[in-house]
């Protein structure tokens, strides 16, 4: 068994009790690989903002989760190296299984989310329950979820929401002992979050979606005031990207996303952990498909992941500053 301690980690509940008195957000950038990495710590360390490293189930296989481990490691060391010794989190994202999350306590990561929407309401109790009390043996954090939301991702995969119901998060937090909690509102998983019979157009023709459901948010702070809430879901999904994509062989339809004025209201509740995916996968994707398009010629996987790298920094950048406030907060 190896600590996060051990990497240099930290785990969430100082991050993210400073987070609800400063008002801003912590990010959460999933990845998969060391250029995506690279990308997130140098981020966040131009942009002094703690950072939380997310992992799916998916991820972690294709990484490898001894690899992963010492990425992990290494990115503490990165920061470091760039001039800065910010917070860092590495969290599984959506695990399902009592056994997911304790292997990946037992490998190092500081913070777990349990996943049981699936299950029925007290199935969801028991286990996250069990995580928990595994978890906090550990020091390890850990993320419970009430409520489903649509989208797919990776191994996650939902056709319709269901709004979380604030009459239910006082007896599930009290009872699982859970130290954040994945809510839905509206947010969905992907880069297809909405259809456009669901939007209406401004002026401009640009597609906006219907609004969070920031009524239940509202509800559930009166109900749990101070506790750590988590939105699942939150790409934006930059239409420069779908376009670039698209334009150099990609088909991306009907790729719509939450507003960003919408996560900055968000950010600014209780709302201390915004995870972000999609708009990541879709800035590289941009990228890389507007090198080999342009430059034929080129076989060199450093001069295409390069840029892509480069392009997911500047990302990421703008949204510890201009999306979830948490610049600065390291």
């Amino acid at each position: 068994m190896v600590s996060y301690k051990e990497l240099g980690l930290v785990n969430t509940n100082d991050l993210f009790k400073k987070a609800i008195e400063g008002k801003y957000a912590i990010p959460a950038f999933n990845f998969n690989n060391m250029e995506q990495m690279q990308a997130i710590i140098a981020a966040c360390v131009e942009t002094k903002s703690p950072v939380i490293l997310q992992v799916s189930s998916g991820a972690r296989k294709y990484a490898n989760q001894t690899l992963l481990r010492y990425m992990a490691q290494g990115a503490v060391e990165y920061a470091k190296e760039l001039g800065q010794n910010i917070p860092v989190v590495l969290h599984l994202d959506h695990g399902d299984t009592f056994e997911l999350c304790k292997s990946c306590i037992d490998s190092g990561f500081s913070s777990v989310m349990i996943d049981g929407s699936h299950h029925s309401y007290e199935d969801n109790i028991t286990l996250t329950k069990q995580v928990v009390e595994y978890a906090h043996a550990h020091g390890v954090s850990v993320e419970g979820e009430l409520g489903v939301l649509a989208g797919v991702e990776d191994d996650v995969v939902a056709e319709h929401h269901t709004y979380t119901r604030p009459e239910e998060v006082v007896d599930f937090v009290s009872r699982t002992g859970v130290d954040s909690l994945a809510i839905s509102i509206g947010t969905s998983h992907g880069a297809n979050k909405f259809t456009p019979a669901q939007c209406i157009r401004d002026e401009n023709g640009v597609l906006i979606p219907p609004p969070l459901r920031f009524d239940i948010l509202e509800e559930i702070e009166k109900q749990i005031p101070g506790f750590p809430i988590v939105l699942h879901g939150a790409s934006s999904v930059p239409q420069e990207y779908v376009e670039t994509i698209n334009k150099y062989g990609g088909a991306l339809k009907d790729s719509i996303g939450i507003p960003e004025e919408q996560l900055r209201k968000a950010a600014a509740s209780a709302v201390c952990k915004i995870n972000i995916d999609s708009d990541g996968r879709l800035a590289m994707t941009a990228a890389i498909r507007e090198v080999l398009a342009t430059k034929p010629g080129e076989f060199d996987p450093r001069k295409y992941i390069g840029p892509a790298r480069d392009e997911l920094k500047k990302l990421y950048a703008h949204k510890t500053v201009n999306v979830l406030g948490s610049a600065g907060k390291a």
